[in-house]
């Protein structure tokens, strides 16, 4: 199907005052305020409801999200391209249109420029969203998993990984999704220098599922601990993100061994089908949904809710060690 063209869009809306500034991502009033005075904001990816949930459970997903981020006391930031504009407010008509996938691009950090540039709707990933966290000064981001090394194809890898390396900001997730080659995976992300932190947990979530059976060298247990380490890694000069994993909710995960047979099957029928690229996720998680009779789907909201509570709830803890810093600091009168 072709795609009617789009217009393109002036780089002027993109810069501030001075020609050549930083690029600064359109956000309201009061996440602009909340951001100068360095507050608790959470950022929360697009894709996962323009690409990863199907209607109506996008719209259920970006409800609970939302809310568990101002449950606890943050405030969330959705970041997209809308109509060539990078944004970290993606709400009103702009959401809508996401939610009902209406044209909308998936869109990794290589493709910000390019949407930007023709004017298109852009749902980003983590990689994208993590790119507008590093121009906006966002430090917190919750989602849902991220990308990873692919099953049967090493050379396969998302961008999710490299973007973790060399953008810095505290990432809330359930692991990686249980689709790719989670031993891999968390090879990647020791050779690439992410640290990983378990919440509640001494091993890798297996996204839809609690436990892998994959250890992990570290473990916190309070959202202040995770603020304390991020400091310390920033401290520290460190480049990159700071991985949190946490399991999804008992009462809704989804047993290992359920979750391994329905992927088991969706990788054969993404096979047979010639599903390739991109399009291979949303495949896989659709196929997942009916094989385990929507059991996963339960579990991604469930998780996607915890995730965005627990990120807001560093994101205050982060803010309180701002205000504690600043209280401190000696007068220059």
């Amino acid at each position: 199907m072709r795609h009617a063209p789009v217009a393109p869009v002036h780089a002027a809306l993109y810069y501030a005052d001075v020609i050549g500034s930083p690029l600064q991502p359109r956000c309201t009033p009061t996440l602009q305020v909340t951001l100068r005075r360095r507050g608790a904001v959470v950022a929360l990816e697009s894709s996962v409801l323009a690409q990863g949930l199907l209607p109506p459970h996008n719209r259920e997903a970006a409800e609970r999200m939302l809310a568990a981020v101002r449950a606890a006391g943050a405030l969330p930031a959705v970041t997209a391209i809308a109509r060539g504009v990078p944004v970290l407010d993606l709400e009103g008509e702009d959401l809508e249109r996401f939610l009902r996938r209406d044209g909308v691009r998936k869109v990794s950090a290589r493709d910000l420029a390019l949407a930007m540039a023709q004017g298109a709707d852009g749902a980003t990933t983590v990689a994208g969203t993590l790119a507008l966290c590093a121009l906006g000064g966002l430090e917190v981001f919750a989602t849902g998993g991220i990308g990873g090394v692919h099953r049967d194809a090493p050379f396969d890898e998302s961008a999710d990984l490299v973007e973790l390396a060399r953008t810095p900001a505290i990432v809330v997730c359930a692991g990686a999704k249980s689709i790719l080659d989670l031993p891999a995976t968390l090879e990647r992300l020791e050779t690439l220098g992410v640290p990983v932190v378990g919440y509640g947990t001494d091993e890798l979530p297996g996204f839809f599922s609690r436990s892998t059976g994959l250890r992990l060298s570290a473990r916190v247990d309070a959202p202040g601990e995770l603020a304390a380490v991020w400091r310390a890694h920033r401290a520290l000069g460190r480049p990159g993100a700071l991985l949190v994993v946490q399991p999804p909710p008992a009462s809704d995960a989804v047993p290992v061994d359920v979750v391994e047979t329905a992927t088991q099957a969706a990788l054969r029928a993404a096979t047979a089908a010639g599903v390739r690229g991109a399009a291979v996720t949303p495949f896989l998680l659709a196929e997942i949904q009916q094989r385990t009779d929507g059991r996963s789907v339960r579990a991604n909201l469930a998780l996607l809710e915890a995730n965005a509570h627990l990120a807001g709830q560093v994101a205050v803890a982060l803010a309180a060690l701002d205000t504690q810093d600043t209280l401190a600091a000696p007068s220059s009168a």
